[in-house]
């Protein structure tokens, strides 16, 4: 089943350890108004291969950042669907899954191991009193009358599961849902400044059905379920075979925000390969997982500007926007500002 108490906490770090052989977990001391915290983020995963995948984005920016500004201090449950602000790696376009990488929990030489890629960030944010730290994930706690083992305040209390939390294999695979994915974002306001930390397991996969949240792999035959929005990577001349959105067609402008009224709004595709790829039974979603069908086809290196027709609405508020494959699957993504939006008839380049 999905997780039980999926939120996020907003708090000011005060203290942290850094995670060991026998402590897999980098921990974080984090206070609100009255009430202390320990946040535990996995570095290490208990089944094989035991390294993470992560990405540090130190330039983080999406639409949901503007909603968690204005939530106060402390532990606030989050309802896991489209819309708001609970994460999903796969369904919100929070960054390119292409751009993981696996780093091991502790390696000899400066800023080449998780420990360092977290703790960097943790330190400034202690040492600058407006630094606020905002921890998605399942919440444990208060344990009454029971110290925290790692800081020693009372009553232990936390949050962990501060990962990817879908596509699981083995034992885990009962902790899948959709919009209930972990993550570590950094507020730094003097310099308007976002940072956003996310880890995945390598037994994970990108492959997940959107009800359950459990791995799709790629055999399965039969029509997919209502919103299946991962891809089988494009394989110039054979098949595809690995589980990560492919990118053969790339999202690369939207104009948002019509000049004209009623507004007319556009989406640009790339066709990135060397072959003409037809878009019959693809689909375009937008942030609340409305779809329009795609027709016609994209000779390869061209762009195709496509306009937008209802249910899809891109708002000026900021959005995303996600491109399906023939298979429901996804292909594309990507999510735009408030700020980006701002200019009526300026196109967003992405």
């Amino acid at each position: 089943m999905p997780l039980n108490a999926y939120g996020v906490l907003k708090g000011r770090p005060v203290n942290r350890q850094l995670a060991s052989g026998a402590n897999p977990h980098y921990q974080i001391h984090i206070v609100d108004d009255t009430t202390h915290y320990r946040i535990a983020v996995n570095v290490t995963s208990q089944l094989a291969p035991s390294e993470l995948e992560f990405l540090v984005d130190s330039r983080f920016d999406h639409p949901l950042l503007a909603e968690l500004i204005d939530k106060p201090l402390g532990w606030l449950p989050l309802q896991s669907r489209p819309g708001g602000v609970a994460l999903d790696f796969i369904r919100g376009n929070l960054f390119d899954p292409r751009d993981m990488r696996v780093l091991p929990l502790s390696a000899p030489g400066p800023d080449n191991d998780l420990n360092e890629k977290i703790d960097q960030f943790v330190q400034r944010a202690m040492a600058d009193e407006d630094a606020l730290v905002y921890a998605f994930g399942q919440r444990w706690g208060p344990e009454n009358n029971k110290t925290d083992k790692i800081f020693g305040f009372i009553p232990g209390n936390g949050v962990h599961d501060i990962h990817m939390n879908q596509g699981n294999a083995g034992r885990f695979k009962g902790d899948d849902g959709v919009y209930q994915d972990g993550a570590l974002l950094f507020h730094f306001p003097r310099t308007s400044q976002w940072v956003g930390v996310f880890l995945k397991f390598q037994s994970q996969t990108w492959h997940t059905d959107d009800k359950t949240g459990h791995q799709i792999h790629t055999e399965t035959s039969g029509p997919p379920s209502d919103e299946n929005v991962v891809s089988r990577p494009f394989v110039p001349g054979g098949q595809p075979t690995a589980e990560m959105p492919d990118g053969a067609i790339r999202i690369v402008a939207a104009l948002v925000n019509s000049s004209r009224s009623p507004e007319i709004e556009f989406v640009t595709l790339l066709n990135t390969t060397n072959q003409t790829i037809s878009l019959d039974g693809w689909n375009i979603a937008d942030r609340d997982k409305n779809r329009m069908a795609l027709k016609g086809s994209i000779t390869a290196g061209e762009t195709l500007r496509v306009q937008l027709e209802p249910p899809v609405v891109l708002p000026n508020k900021g959005g995303i926007i996600t491109i399906l494959n023939g298979d429901g699957l996804r292909v594309d993504g990507v999510a735009y500002t408030k700020e980006q939006a701002r200019n009526p008839g300026w196109t967003v380049k992405f």
